[in-house]
């Protein structure tokens, strides 16, 4: 693997630091079980004192959005109103998750196009960062070789229109080909592009059988946000090696199976001086949000006063 030490940092000017020291948000989709609107996880954000949000588009709208019960965002909203109305509360956006499956025939034909409006949207609001990631299953009727072939043409098209916005795109494991570790170095390496990071998932990755601070520190070169989420203990002993992803934890962070190596991770994105956000997924009822927060929040006053 190439020698690289790349940190949020060291991306391209317009691409901004989201903060000194490991950073807490969250994603509007833990209210989507839930059925609460975007303006829920806003109110729970600034309740829990929180400055980072990430939310997920709806390709025009629904009538789901219209009455008020997704937390995701129409792509043909007023994205200025959208910003004016977060920067009145003190909110800005981390991330976007324009996580439509990159790969395959249905990453070719909507994949691309559902990422080149997240990127738009991004460059508008001022958000540095655009997430995608593979399908949760491989595509039928295609082998692994078609596939990934597909998705670098895929990502070079949607990279073209990243540098041109001045937005980064982040690659999250969530699917058997972002959990093949030595393929997602080997794409990164071979796009070594300042626009493609790494949104990790400490969740996804332990789902799908990896030591989460293993994967964290083989792609830490290229990290640039973090989906944080435990796993209930009960899911991690029935699924543990069988899935690739998990939408978000319906225990809070820090009472699961996985909250030692959250932990780890902290502890060594702190050593390393990483200064990007933890994006908290976990059911958005007003404990789990709370006592994810706190726990966080005590880990990583931890982890700073040991270095």
């Amino acid at each position: 693997m190439k020698t690289k030490t790349l940190s949020t940092t060291d991306s391209p000017k317009n691409i901004v630091p989201v903060g000194k020291g490991n950073q807490l948000g969250m994603h509007t989709d833990n209210w989507r079980t839930l059925s609460g609107p975007f303006e829920q996880a806003v109110a729970s954000a600034i309740e829990n004192k929180l400055n980072y949000l990430e939310f997920g588009l709806i390709d025009e709208q629904n009538f789901i959005q219209g009455l008020g019960y997704d937390p995701a965002l129409p792509m043909d909203i007023d994205e200025m109103e959208l910003k004016r109305s977060l920067d009145k509360r003190n909110i800005q956006v981390s991330q976007i998750d324009g996580g439509y499956p990159l790969t395959g025939p249905k990453g070719a034909v909507y994949g691309v196009p559902y990422l080149w409006k997240a990127i738009r949207m991004a460059h508008l609001i001022g958000c540095p960062f655009v997430d995608t990631t593979d399908g949760a299953t491989k595509p039928k009727g295609w082998s692994d070789k078609q596939t990934i072939e597909q998705w670098r043409l895929n990502l070079r098209l949607v990279l073209e229109r990243a540098e041109s916005y001045g937005v980064g795109i982040n690659i999250e494991p969530h699917g058997p080909f972002t959990n093949n570790l030595e393929l997602m170095v080997q794409i990164l390496e071979e796009f070594d592009s300042p626009w493609l990071g790494v949104n990790f998932d400490t969740a996804n990755v332990f789902i799908a059988g990896h030591d989460p601070l293993t994967y964290l520190k083989t792609i830490r070169p290229w990290l640039r946000h973090v989906h944080c989420k435990d796993v209930p203990q009960a899911m991690a002993e029935s699924s543990r090696g069988e899935e690739t992803g998990i939408a978000l934890s319906e225990v809070s962070i820090g009472q699961g199976a996985n909250a030692d190596n959250i932990a780890a991770c902290i502890n060594y994105l702190t050593e390393t001086k990483w200064d990007g956000v933890f994006s908290i997924e976990t059911l958005g009822t007003p404990q789990n949000i709370g006592d994810s927060t706190a726990w966080l929040r005590k880990v990583i006053a931890s982890s700073q006063e040991k270095i």
